[in-house]
Formats: C-alpha cells, structure tokens, sequence
C-alpha cells in the first residue's frame, strides 16, 4: 500500500474534492525527524484556498483523518504529522513484497507505449573512453527505469559513424597508416593515426584540406573512401560489443549518423516547403528568434548538410517508426543548444510530438579537472577501467572468502558494478573528476558495499533454511528495532517514480546506499537467526529487503551475486 496515496485520497474527500488528489499527494512530506511522525502535511496551500490560518486548518483536518493505519496524528503548527500504525504497515508492505517478488515497486505511468532512448554514441575508429561511460550507464538504467514504470523502451546507440573526422582518419592512414598494425590492433593504430593529424596539422594547415577532400570522396560514394570507411567502422564495433557485453547493455538499434545520409534530402524538401528556409552568409538556416536561440543551420555554403540536419531526420524517423510517446536524449549538457534548437525547428514545422523529446544532459568525466580529450590524447580507457576494477575484485574475493564457487563471475560482478554504481551514484549534472582509486573503493558509498549487503541477506536466509511464502497470519513483532527498515522498503516505489519523473538514476543508488546502511546497523543490534517469538518477522524482513537490493541493482543494470 501507499500509504502516501492513502492520506491524498483521504484529504481530497475530506476537503470536497477542491484540490486534486495527485497535487495534495505532492505536497506531502516525509519528516527528517523521525519524532515528526512517518508522514507530514504542510496547510499553507489550503489557508489561501480555505481563508483560515494554516494552524486551524490542521486542527480541522486532523480531527476528520480515520484509518487502522494512522495511529497517530499531532498538529504541529501548520504541520498535520501522521504516525503510522506499525505492525499493520509493517505487515502490509512485507506481505506485498513476499506476493509480488521483483515485482513489486512496479508502476503503469507508461501504460505499454513506446519510449526511444538515444544513449552511449560513440565515434567509431576512436577507442572507447571514460568519456562515454556517463551516456551509456545513465541510459541503459533510464530504460530498466522506464521499463518499471510500464513503458517499452528503445534503446538506440546513434554511433558517431560520419562526418569531417572521418576524412582526417582516411588522410592519416593513407599517409602514415601500416595496414598489418591495423589489422592487429585496430583501434589503437587509429587512435595514434588520429592523434597524429591533429600534431602535424598545427603546422601544415595543407593536412585539413586534405582531411575535407577525403571526406567529399566518402561522401560521394568513392569506393576507396567506403572500404576504408567500412573497415574501420566493422572494427569499432567488435570493439564496441566487447565492452557492451562486459557491462551487459543491450540495444534495440544502432543506426548511427551514416544511416539518415538518405534521409536528409527529405527534410530539406520539408522545410523548403515551409518556406522555414533562409539563407544567411551563403548558408541555409531556419530562424529561431522567436525562441530566443540564435538561427538552426541546416545547409552549409557548399551544400553538405549538417548534424541538425541528421539530428532532424532521426527524430522523424524515430517518430514514424517506433510511434514514441516519450523521446529521450542522453547526451552531455554542452550539447543543450543544439537539442533546443532541434526541438523548435521541429515545432515550427507542425510537429506537436517535438514536444515529447526530452533531452538528458548530464555533466563531465574529468582528469584534472580537465575534460578528456581523445584529440589530444588525453584519454582513459574504459575496458582497461573495467579490466582493473574486476581484478581488484578478485583479489578482494580471494582474501575474503578464497573458497568461494565461480569466484571469475563474482568478480565481473562486483568489479564492472563498482564502476557502474560509482557513476550514477552522482546526480548526473554533476561533473565528475575521474579517480581509479576512488571508484575502486569496496567500502562507503560503493556499488560493492550494496552488493555485499545483498549477499549477507542472502546468507541470513541461506542459514535459517527461509522458506519464504506469502504471509498468512500477524508476525510476532512490535517493529521498533525493524522500523527505519520498514520505512525505506515502503518508499521503493516512490523512490522509482521520482527518479524517473526527474530523468535521475541517482535517485535509486542514493536509496540503495540508505537501505544498506538501514539494514546493516539492524543487523549489527540485533541477533535474527536467534530463536524467539520475533525470528518469523525478521526473516521476513530480511527476505524483503534481499528482493528489493537486487531489484534496485539491477535498475541500476548492475547484478547481485548471493555470495562474495
């Protein structure tokens, strides 16, 4: 039960329906102080609507609110504090999660339609960094997340996979490039061709001229430029899948920038047809003061078209082909402009749908304080990250328990999840300085420390030979030790709203680090496997909490092992 929903649903009939249920719902609070009750209802919207002091109307309210589930309900100044009734909700929310499994917390915001997710987009022929972990963990956990809310994600790597870089790549290795040390080791010979370039290019300017002659041929469809092109490309992703299936991220498509080649004469076509077109300086861009944003260029002064073109004809496609009902962006914040631009553009255009594309901006992965550049050299490696990661696991796992079966999966487990967890456990606005050691950490805030948590549950369980089952009659408890516990297992649901309503996985690993916290001082105060009348409860208890740390993990797409 909701038990928030429940007090809504009480005031909202209590006060003639004058406010709805979903705004009442959203003005209430949980106390910081657990003294102030388990829920908390601030009058101050009521006193403007109802002309009485905030304080009388919650004299009022509170003498109206009858439910076996408030035991309480004291009126601290505009403030209504509701106790909740503790073994009733206690019982109410095991029973629920015990029924329910991984189930529970499950809500139909979505209601089965489509929502596209445009996550991770790497560039092809260039390693993949540091730089594209944020993108890719912050949208495979949005679409586990949405998944939960009921709706059908699509995931789509847009990968980088055309443009003027590419005609520097072909200049390079034509220059310079060894076809057997590609062939050997691709990505790492065409990292060191790319760095090249942009060495010698500060001193003969001559190389990007020819950089932009290489990328008309691709363009223009010379069969040089393509097998080279598709060469590198086919490479990339051998890599890519590598290190995907590493972090177990699965995509629904990866049309990248080179599919929509065909589909950006469409959309020029369109907005001729508008008259939206204007030539500025040579070039054609549709004007967009009336937003406030400077104009969208969609043709160069030499005809080629652009990334907001290509941007212009992905999202119709999206549109036609998957009918979304929500299109989300992952992509970091100094993009913003251009995704407000395209969704303008796509609204002058008649397009009501542009409405419902979203972008997620998200803040940096630094070194020294400084952003990762793979022009410059300045890169780190994600597999070798994650290669690191693994070991430290394994080598924590062979001091800690050298006996334990499938030690290699285990280790995969926690070392791929302690970069993953170290991550969205930011809010991913935030900008964040790129530390081996710190996101290595196996103790504190850390995906690891959430994954053992799991794994002690589990062996609680293991040991009390738990059946489990849905419960069939009252638990000998009185709640009290169990009852941070019980709270944090009631907010599941609310927590995985929020986080989506606010496009922010940071709320669910926050929750996971209170929820393991919660439990882990529980255990340490309290002896479970002991036997009394209280045992039953809190096995209970403890099995609720091991099918809510495993469903909060895997939305964060990292897996549980129930040993380490």
């Amino acid at each position: 039960m909701n038990f928030k929903q429940e007090l809504a649903a009480m005031l909202y009939e209590i006060l003639n329906q004058e406010i709805e249920a979903k705004e009442l719902e959203l003005l209430i609070e949980k106390p910081k102080n657990q003294n102030h009750g388990d829920l908390a209802f601030p009058c101050f919207t009521l006193a403007k609507l109802k002309r009485k002091s905030p304080q009388s109307i919650a004299q009022e309210l509170s003498e109206k609110i009858l439910s076996p589930f408030f035991e309480k309900i004291e009126v601290v100044g505009a403030y209504l504090n509701v106790f909740l009734n503790k073994q009733l909700a206690a019982e109410n929310v095991l029973a629920e999660i015990s029924s329910k499994q991984e189930a529970y917390g499950t809500l139909n915001i979505g209601n089965k339609q489509n929502i596209t997710i445009d996550m991770s987009s790497p560039n092809i022929a260039k390693p993949f960094s540091m730089g594209h972990l944020r993108s890719t963990v912050i949208g495979n956990s949005l679409a586990h997340i949405s998944e939960k809310c009921g709706y059908l994600p699509i995931r789509i790597n847009h990968i980088g996979d055309w443009g003027t870089q590419f005609g520097k790549l072909i200049t390079a290795y034509k220059l310079w490039g060894d076809a057997g040390k590609v062939r050997q080791n691709p990505i790492k010979e065409l990292l060191t061709l790319y760095i090249r370039f942009h060495d010698e290019a500060e001193t003969n300017p001559e190389l990007i001229d020819q950089g932009r002659s290489w990328f008309k041929r691709l363009e223009d469809a010379d069969q040089e430029a393509l097998e080279l092109w598709q060469w590198f490309r086919d490479e990339s992703l051998k890599e890519f899948s590598r290190i995907y299936e590493l972090m177990n991220v699965q995509f629904d498509s990866l049309a990248g920038e080179a599919f929509y080649n065909d589909k950006m004469g469409r959309i020029v076509q369109l907005l001729e047809e508008q008259n939206l077109l204007v030539e500025s300086d040579q070039a054609q861009v549709v004007e967009l003061s009336e937003q406030d944003l400077p104009p969208c260029l969609i043709k160069k002064s030499d005809g080629a078209t652009l990334y907001a073109t290509r941007d212009l004809a992905a999202a119709l496609y999206r549109k036609e082909n998957y009918n979304f009902d929500l299109s989300l962006y992952v992509v970091g914040n100094e993009q913003s402009l251009h995704f407000k631009q395209l969704i303008a553009v796509l609204g002058k255009m008649g397009y009501e749908w542009a409405e419902k594309m979203v972008h997620i901006p998200f803040g940096m992965m630094l070194k020294d304080g400084k952003k990762m550049s793979t022009r410059k050299g300045k890169v780190v490696l994600l597999e070798e990250v994650l290669d690191e990661s693994i070991s430290m696991a394994r080598h924590n796992i062979n001091e800690k328990n050298p006996n334990l079966v499938n030690k290699d999966v285990v280790a995969k487990q926690v070392g791929v999840g302690a970069v993953m967890f170290h991550d969205l456990k930011n809010f991913r606005m935030n900008d964040i300085e790129f530390s081996l050691e710190e996101m290595l950490r196996f103790e504190g805030e850390t995906g690891p420390y959430v994954q053992y948590t799991y794994a002690r549950a589990c062996s609680i369980l293991r040991k009390a030979a738990y059946q489990g089952g849905i419960l069939q009659q009252a638990l000998d408890s009185s709640w009290e030790r169990e009852w941070k516990v019980i709270t944090l297992l009631m907010e599941f649901p609310n927590t995985i709203k929020r986080s989506f309503e606010q496009y922010d996985p940071s709320q669910v690993a926050k929750y996971m680090i209170d929820l393991g916290q919660a439990f882990n001082k529980y255990y340490g105060e309290v002896k479970i496997l002991e036997e009394n009348p209280e045992r039953e409860a809190r096995l209970a208890l403890v099995a609720a909490v091991t099918t809510v740390l495993k469903e909060g993990l895997r939305l964060l797409g990292i897996e549980a092992p129930a040993e380490m």
